[in-house]
This record gives C-alpha cells, sequence and structure tokens, in this order.
C-alpha cells in the first residue's frame, strides 16, 4: 500500500516549481533590482522565470590516462 502524498516526509515534497508565491517572486526581483520597496505594486508584477539549471555529466579522464601512460 502506498503512502498518502500529505504524509510525506518534507523532504521528498521539496522540489523544483515552475510557479513562485507571491513572496518568492518579491524576493528574486530585489535581486534582479526590478523591485522597489514602497513605489512597486503587487498588482501587475511582471513575471518571473524560474528554471532549474542542470549540470553536466563529467568527462571520463580514465582512458586517456591509461594510453599516455603505455
Amino acid at each position: 500500500m502506498s503512502i498518502d502524498r500529505s504524509l510525506r516526509s518534507s523532504a521528498s515534497l521539496s522540489r523544483h516549481r515552475n510557479v513562485l508565491t507571491r513572496a518568492e517572486r518579491v524576493a528574486k526581483l530585489e535581486d534582479i533590482g526590478k523591485w522597489v520597496e514602497g513605489s512597486s505594486t503587487v498588482i501587475g508584477m511582471p513575471k518571473v522565470g524560474n528554471k532549474k539549471s542542470v549540470g553536466g555529466k563529467k568527462k571520463k579522464v580514465k582512458k586517456e590516462e591509461e594510453t599516455k601512460k603505455k
């Protein structure tokens, strides 16, 4: 029998999300410099991209080292 989604641990629930909360969007806009406290309003807030960065695969160096040794 499987575990209900609401009963899973918090670590398994934290994953990449494309939709941000309002507070996360404001924080991201502040980092970019597009949010000015006081003069900016929550209504009509610009969209903020949230892409997950994926690291590239490491190349195997063993084959090159073995050929150099021989």
